[in-house]
């Protein structure tokens, strides 16, 4: 995205914000609550519209494109809050992302997911609201995987985890990332677990991009202005 400006009503959110995700990169966007994170994630989704500026994607112009086209150019997005149906079954849930990849390839994705997340394989027929929060995550993030996005948005995906699942969803983010080639835009306001899974990183405040690098370059300077509570 390059110059973007996008407006609540009267109030300017974000301000001339540009980002790049580079293919097979893991990009972590950070920075304090309320200063544009989520907001940035649902523009490129095309469920806020931009006032100003651009979002491409493998060379085209998503600016004024319907939501449901980002899906299929191939974004998977897994909002804060995950958003799964309570009321469908897991196997229902993950099924949904069909009616986009469909066929053969579909039903290899879906299988995959049950690979990557095995526990919910023993869980198909169970209701998505009577999983806990880190089999919800794991649900959410693999109706995204059943679309095989080529990039893959996660908005603050520990948030309301228990520590143990936080490490297992650290692990699964790595594993799309590194082994099966997935880039990645992740929202995460735990530094360790941003530090270990990805490579770059952005921070924003009030809205405007104010730091951005490889992880490495990360330092403590610039996590103690814009990080710390």
């Amino acid at each position: 995205m390059h110059g973007v400006d996008q407006f609540y009503g009267e109030s300017h959110t974000l301000w001339d914000l540009s980002l790049e995700v580079p293919e097979g990169s893991c990009t972590c966007l950070m920075g304090r609550n309320g200063v544009g994170k989520t907001t940035t994630l649902k523009c490129i989704m095309g469920l806020l519209p931009i006032q100003n500026g651009e979002i491409r994607f493998k060379h085209e112009s998503l600016s004024k494109q319907p939501a449901e086209f980002r899906a299929r150019a191939g974004i998977g997005y897994v909002p804060q809050g995950r958003e799964i149906f309570p009321r469908l079954t897991v196997d229902e849930n993950l099924r949904i992302g069909l009616a986009v990849n469909r066929g053969r390839r579909g039903l290899q994705a879906y299988e995959g997911v049950l690979d990557v997340f095995p526990a919910l394989r023993k869980m198909l027929r169970r209701y998505g609201g009577d999983l806990s929060g880190g089999q919800q995550q794991q649900l959410a993030v693999g109706r995204a995987m059943v679309l095989e996005p080529i990039l893959l948005i996660l908005d603050e995906p520990t948030e309301g985890i228990q520590p143990n699942i936080v490490q297992e969803i650290g692990d699964t983010i790595m594993r799309l990332n590194q082994q099966m080639g997935t880039t990645v835009l992740l929202v995460e306001q735990k530094l360790p677990l941003a530090r270990r899974v990805a490579d770059r990183f952005y921070i924003l405040d009030k809205g405007r991009a104010v730091a951005s690098g490889v992880m490495a370059e990360l330092d403590g300077d610039v996590v103690r202005r814009f990080l710390t509570v």
